[in-house]
């Protein structure tokens, strides 16, 4: 199910910024760095503090962490259940028959979280190339303070199938012909030549390589759909196939997605916790070059 106009340019954003129909979201997060030996990879830590320092006129601040994930979970960011996310969604006015654009500050992953998060409820935003920094480096209009917010509203989600799986899928699809899991982390611990922040270095068995930050240009924007066709192709990543996607906490695989589904790709799924789980059992096999 592709969806060729999930990408808006801040040229498209701007003619558009007094649409009352308009539901704008800076949906940025910050993993900082924690000490050496500490349980957790990194602390989250929501971008509230850079949104009142400066956003897109009226958007709204999406915590992602605070009160989107299942904070029950040892892991970051994981999907909690529909009630919650209705309610969430709901008290910062998302309706599903608005234009719905998100956007993120340093790197596009957090607003194609949500953006994935969004289309397995069944609504179709768009997310903003490039991000705030574009925005920002054009010199277009920048507000700051807490956000003004819209009008609550009761937000019903239509779920869609098949957009997570967890690390039994995962498992049962190594070694399967018919299916291709990627990751989306660099290269260097892909490969399991760098100490890793979630536990053991490497990567799923059999997983090949296409680096979320490969898809992205020097200014934060996408890259082509015929520069991220080839990327993909070249790891025998095919229409056929279905695509497994994972990352450290679910988070960066969202680009190869994003991208993906503007392709035409239609069997894609997500690995939730990804390397934040794998990496630290031990049940569960590893590879490393």
């Amino acid at each position: 199910m592709s969806q060729p106009a999930a990408l808006i340019t801040t040229e498209q954003l701007a003619a558009m910024l007094d649409d009352p129909d308009l539901r704008l979201y800076d949906c940025t997060t910050y993993n900082e760095p924690v000490p050496p030996g500490s349980d957790v990879p990194y602390r989250a830590v929501p971008g509230d503090k850079t949104f009142a320092a400066g956003h897109i006129p009226g958007a709204d601040f999406l915590d992602l962490q605070g009160e989107f994930s299942d904070t029950s979970s040892r892991h970051f960011f994981m999907m909690p259940d529909v009630a919650q996310l209705e309610a969430a969604f709901g008290r910062h006015g998302l309706d599903a028959g608005k234009t719905i654009v998100l956007y993120s500050i340093g790197t596009m992953m957090w607003a194609t979280r949500f953006w994935w998060m969004l289309r397995s409820l069944g609504v179709d935003a768009r997310v903003l190339d490039g991000g705030f920094d574009k925005w920002k480096e054009e010199g277009r209009p920048i507000e700051t303070g807490a956000p003004r917010g819209y009008p609550a509203t009761t937000f019903k989600a239509a779920p869609r199938a098949g957009f997570f799986v967890d690390r039994n899928v995962v498992k049962g699809r190594i070694g399967d012909p018919s299916t291709v899991i990627v990751n989306a982390l660099g290269p260097q611990f892909h490969r399991g030549l760098d100490p890793s922040r979630y536990g053991r270095p490497g990567r799923v068995p059999g997983s090949v390589n296409v680096p979320a930050a490969m898809l992205v240009n020097a200014d934060k924007t996408l890259t082509s759909l015929a520069d991220a066709q080839a990327k993909f192709a070249a790891r025998g990543i095919t229409r056929d196939k279905t695509v497994i996607l994972y990352c450290g906490g679910g988070i960066s695989a969202t680009i190869d997605l994003f991208l993906l589904t503007q392709l035409g790709y239609d069997k894609l799924t997500l690995y939730d916790a990804s390397m934040g789980e794998w990496a630290r059992d031990p049940a569960l096999p590893i590879e490393t070059d």
